[in-house]
Formats: C-alpha cells, sequence, structure tokens
C-alpha cells in the first residue's frame, strides 16, 4: 500500500469515525430534549448534576423516563422529590452485617 492510499485510508476512518460521534450527539440531544418535557426544571437540573458526577447511573436513569413516558405511565411532569425517589431506588445497597460469634 502505497503512502497515498494510506492517507485516503487514515481519511476515511477519521471522517466515518467523525460521522458517527456526531450521530451520537444528535440522539443524546434528542433524548435530553424529549426527556425535558416530562421533567420539572428541578429535576432536569439534578438529573444532569447526575450526568456529571455518575454516567452510568445517568443513562440508566434516561432510559427508565423515556420508557415510562413511551409507555405513558409519566401522566405529569417529573419532580425534584420524584426523581430523587427513582435515584434512592436505583442505588439502594442494603448494608452489610458483620456478626462476632464467641466461643
Amino acid at each position: 500500500m502505497s503512502a497515498e492510499e494510506q492517507q485516503e485510508s487514515d481519511d476515511k476512518k477519521l471522517r466515518e469515525a467523525y460521522a458517527k460521534r456526531v450521530r451520537e450527539m444528535r440522539l443524546e440531544q434528542q433524548r435530553r430534549e424529549l426527556v425535558r418535557t416530562y421533567m420539572t426544571s428541578a429535576a432536569y437540573e439534578r438529573l444532569m448534576n447526575v450526568k456529571m458526577a455518575n454516567n452510568e447511573l445517568y443513562q440508566q436513569l434516561l432510559g427508565l423516563i423515556i420508557r415510562l413516558a413511551q409507555s405513558g405511565r409519566a401522566t405529569s411532569r417529573l419532580t425534584e422529590e420524584q426523581l430523587k425517589s427513582i435515584l434512592a431506588k436505583l442505588t439502594y445497597r442494603p448494608e452489610g452485617s458483620i456478626e462476632f460469634r464467641h466461643k
């Protein structure tokens, strides 16, 4: 493979990667806009704080809220308190206990 062909191949890969990233960004923007319509401004702000702190949890929340909206179970706008409740359920981990047994 000549240097010119290699350069063309690299350029093509770069363009494909750029196009993929643009598609991902557009999809993310559409998802955020959809979610924003189903949330109060305080709840949306908290969701964005979750995104900065824990992207994986943010993705779970985003998916859950979108599913609620699409299924028609979101009859009113999601409040910050409701979002906190959902967050608590998603992040709940029972505390382990330590038992001491004396012989």
